[in-house]
């Protein structure tokens, strides 16, 4: 396993009035790996993720994915660079099929430029083709093949978490994040889930995931980290972590 980090987050701090939301907080995702990032309610874990993924600006600090410091960049140049977010409550397109909810998530897409269904008639329909196929080879791994022609709107809480990963799947990257994955989802398809997420793993991809449950993060991830009060407190190997006084008080309970 490469030793050098993908993700790198150095004291990185953000505020909202005089709440100190994320302190100074300094962490690592190594590549190819699943890590779990934990912490009680208001910890700081999920703006974490929103100030990684662009959709909000450090008051301070520095994060560098894969070797280029993109604290402060917009979601789109991020997402170009390789790194794509899903979210805790699903962000479809209710009146899309889950076809096309997947077919817009690609990125570089020339029909997404109005001049060029004028003047490159011809390669928007060529790329249209192109990506059209490789969602449905995305849904097919996540099993929402049979789902394509539906609209989003008809699928379940389960299912929409299968359509988030397939919608940041589309995307090719090297690093998803995750916010709470399994939250809502029945135990079968949080465990087809989650074997999913491990296959991608062994195929090269890196996971980091906020979760709160305990089984899903102590028996899937390779690594673990704990966030209390803005800060990583803590971190390490699961049954490590598990057994740590720290996280114990702070989080797991007595």
């Amino acid at each position: 396993m490469d030793a050098r980090p993908l993700l790198t987050v150095s004291e990185v701090e953000k505020a909202f009035g005089g709440i100190h939301a994320v302190d100074r907080c300094s962490l690592a995702v190594l590549p190819k790996t699943i890590t779990g990032l934990i912490g009680p309610n208001g910890a700081g874990k999920s703006t974490l993720f929103n100030i990684i993924a662009g959709l909000y600006r450090p008051d301070g600090g520095e994060i560098r994915f894969n070797g280029t410091r993109i604290d402060g960049l917009p979601p789109y140049e991020i997402v170009d660079l390789g790194l794509t977010k899903t979210w805790q409550i699903p962000h479809e397109l209710r009146n899309l099929t889950v076809l096309e909810n997947v077919v817009l998530a690609a990125k570089h897409n020339s029909g997404e430029h109005l001049l060029n269904l004028f003047a490159r008639p011809r390669q928007v329909k060529a790329d249209e083709k192109q990506w059209r196929a490789r969602a449905r080879e995305i849904l097919k791994l996540t099993q929402l093949d049979g789902l394509a022609n539906e609209h989003a709107r008809a699928l379940s809480g389960g299912q929409k978490k299968l359509l988030e990963l397939s919608r940041a799947l589309m995307s090719d990257p090297t690093l998803v994040l995750l916010d709470e994955p399994v939250a809502g989802v029945n135990p079968a398809l949080a465990g087809s889930l989650m074997d999913l997420i491990e296959n991608l793993r062994r195929g090269g991809r890196t996971f980091f995931l906020i979760e709160h449950d305990m089984n899903v993060v102590m028996n899937r991830c390779d690594w673990v980290i704990v966030m209390h009060q803005g800060r990583r407190i803590a971190e390490g190997p699961p049954e490590s972590v598990r057994a740590n006084a720290t996280v114990i008080e702070s989080y797991l309970g007595g």
